[in-house]
């Protein structure tokens, strides 16, 4: 049984930051943050999880039938992420590319203690708690110095030059050989990505953290830690949330840099959601998203409540839409998940074809990049995002990495599209260099 307490900070933007930096004495930390992006699909404005009472690491082998049994073992908070390749366990798939973060497939863990931010309050939940230890908990977060987390550490011991994995001339070539696929029709659209990495180096990731997210603030911000690996994570994108018998899901497709013009900017805005492109790519996506809430949902609950709506944030306009469906009160939320999986704004249509593509052309396996990060109530809900703009760090392997793409369609232009991932690159590539 959990021990839950209602606690009002004197200010709630220094507790969240002190609460963070508290939390870093946990070998399992999950910080999930909406920084009060406003959104009408939201249940807390920030989550901490900390310190594993369970947990449960695999590979991709029976990896949802597992985590289907520890979710339902548990029957209570559970946090954590799963790997694109997880596609595997879904559909005869594999992932031979290389992989020099070397995360496990799926890991979750069921923390001993919670704070769930809404408005001003805090509500704490303690699992398995010795008397008085909330209340010496908050005192010990309230004392974390404010100084401490006013300043600017340095966020790599030495200066790092981030390299790609393809040149521009290799980029092009692959994507073109995209293209040739769609255009022999083997494929309508994939989300073809590319790998930005830095080897032997050493990083402070909360740091990194904390400058990612003040010059993003995105409603998908996530700080995880288990042990001696890290996510980062500056995220735009939901992937899908359950609130009862309700899901949703909210994929991006069109992207459009921002301007500090302020005509110039809202010009960019009316430019994205007039594209032709970049209306038919994310249409695309939502049909196979429509298809994919179908194999779990009520007949006839799938809907589209929002087609593609502009959304803007502090590096990028972005073009999103919301696809809902009613599920059975007797379905497993982890079912709802694996019937979905890989989300389709990172694959592509068909998908299976899509994703044997995507392996062939890729160099790099994608890992945590375009899996998702969230967690499980005790009520069977749940709330994911799609891991992108994220930086990913091994600290044992001292090796940095984080990925970028886009979605090719008929319309791609290589070079276009090379520039648009430098746009999407550029917050990470920031931190990581300054």
């Amino acid at each position: 049984m959990r021990k839950t307490h209602t606690y009002q900070p004197k200010d709630i933007n220094v507790f969240k930051n002190q609460l963070l930096h508290w939390s870093q004495q946990f070998r399992e930390v999950m910080w999930l943050d909406s920084n009060t992006y406003t959104q009408t699909h939201s249940s807390y404005d920030a989550v901490l999880a900390v310190d594993a009472f369970t947990s449960i690491e695999t590979d991709y082998t029976d990896a949802f039938q597992k985590l289907k049994e520890y979710q339902l073992l548990t029957n209570d908070w559970v946090f954590g992420y799963l790997t694109y390749d997880l596609k595997n366990a879904i559909e005869p798939l594999k992932s031979d590319n290389f992989d020099g973060l070397a995360f496990p497939d799926l890991c979750f863990f069921q923390p001993k203690k919670i704070f769930l931010f809404k408005g001003s309050l805090v509500e704490i939940q303690y699992l398995n708690m010795v008397d008085d230890e909330i209340e010496t908990d908050i005192q010990a977060i309230n004392k974390v110095e404010e100084y401490h987390l006013e300043r600017r550490v340095k966020v790599v011991e030495h200066p790092i030059k981030i390299k790609m994995r393809l040149t521009k001339d290799a980029y092009f070539e692959k994507v073109n050989n995209m293209l040739a696929h769609i255009h022999r029709g083997d494929i309508y659209e994939a989300n073809f990505c590319q790998e930005f990495y830095a080897e032997d180096t050493k990083i402070s990731p909360l740091a990194i953290y904390e400058n990612l997210n003040s010059i993003s603030k995105p409603p998908f911000a996530t700080f995880l830690k288990l042990d001696d690996k890290y996510l980062l994570s500056a995220s735009p994108e939901r992937y899908l949330k359950k609130t009862g018998q309700t899901v949703i899901s909210q994929p991006i497709k069109g992207t459009a840099k921002r301007s500090k013009n302020e005509d110039e900017d809202l010009a960019l805005q009316n430019q994205l959601f007039s594209d032709e492109k970049e209306r038919s790519e994310n249409i695309m996506i939502v049909d196979l998203v429509r298809n994919d809430l179908s194999k779990t949902a009520i007949k006839g609950s799938v809907h589209v409540s929002e087609l593609c709506k502009i959304y803007s944030f502090e590096q990028v306009h972005q073009m999103i839409s919301t696809v809902q469906s009613t599920v059975p009160v007797t379905m497993n939320p982890v079912d709802i998940i694996e019937s979905t999986f890989p989300m389709g704004s990172m694959t592509g249509a068909p998908k299976i074809s899509a994703m044997r593509i995507i392996e062939a052309l890729e160099e790099t396996k994608r890992g945590l990049y375009s899996g998702a990060v969230g967690y499980f109530t005790p009520q069977g809900n749940f709330d994911f995002n799609v891991v992108i703009r994220s930086i990913v760090y091994n600290e044992s392997n001292k090796y940095v990495s984080f990925s970028v793409g886009g979605a090719i369609t008929a319309k791609s232009n290589p070079l276009n599209e090379y520039e648009e991932c430098l746009v999407k690159a550029k917050a990470m590539r920031d931190v990581l260099e300054e």
